[in-house]
């Protein structure tokens, strides 16, 4: 059995946490690579709770970063491969975490950035309560094989709101997956709204941060 997840925390700004909110990181990295979003969003969510867990392996292509899954491009579906694999370690931390800060289930909103946007989209929607939200940036969404595609549909328990947020000049994940991607969640069900931002390469902006955490404030204050 895999080794559980951990990674930085931020408590609430004032209170017990009413809401929690998971940040994902992308492939290389780690949970300090994004756990200061939420220092930043605490005057949007000053009741939530914000944890960026490390990634469950240790990256070949980065020694001191994690991956959720190799990415190596030998095989066509080890994206698909990939979030599945990772998908229980991630459910059970989420569970804990909710269960750490008695925090409700439809309280919880996903953020992920590139390789933890392939895995909040892939969880989010496999949950058996539906998260409040979930935010994905510079990401895609990982489809299954074309062959298990109608199969694969009814794992989907959960249609969140989706927010995504790409740069317009992102040469690693190219700005056409932020549509595809809201395509085909739309095509599932989901409510989807999106943000391309000028100028912007692999990465997240002002402007970026400030739409997500909008996003955010708005979709878990719906969902009390």
């Amino acid at each position: 059995m895999a080794a559980e997840l951990d990674g930085p925390r931020v408590a609430p700004r004032s209170g017990a946490a009413q809401q929690l909110v998971v940040f994902l990181h992308g492939y290389g990295a780690d949970g300090n690579d994004l756990i200061d979003i939420g220092r930043a969003w605490q005057q949007y969510l000053p009741r939530a709770a914000f944890v960026a867990p490390h990634a469950p392996e240790p990256c070949q292509q980065a020694p001191m970063g994690r991956q959720w899954f190799p990415l190596t491009v030998r095989d066509p579906d080890e994206r698909w491969i990939g979030v599945n694999k990772a998908a229980p370690i991630l459910q059970r931390f989420l569970d804990a975490e909710l269960r750490r800060h008695g925090v409700p289930a439809s309280a919880l909103a996903l953020v992920g950035f590139s390789q933890g946007t392939m895995m909040a989209l892939h969880v989010g929607l496999r949950r058996s309560r539906a998260p409040a939200a979930i935010v994905g940036y510079s990401g895609l969404l990982v489809m299954p094989p074309e062959s298990e595609i109608e199969a694969r549909a009814a794992e989907i328990q959960s249609r969140p709101p989706v927010l995504l947020v790409h740069g317009d000049r992102d040469d690693l994940i190219p700005p056409q997956a932020l549509f595809e991607a809201a395509q085909g969640l739309a095509a599932l069900g989901l409510s989807v709204e999106w943000h391309l931002s000028p100028g912007i390469g692999h990465g997240i902006d002002a402007e970026g941060l400030r739409y997500g955490g909008d996003f955010l404030a708005r979709a878990l204050a719906a969902a009390r």
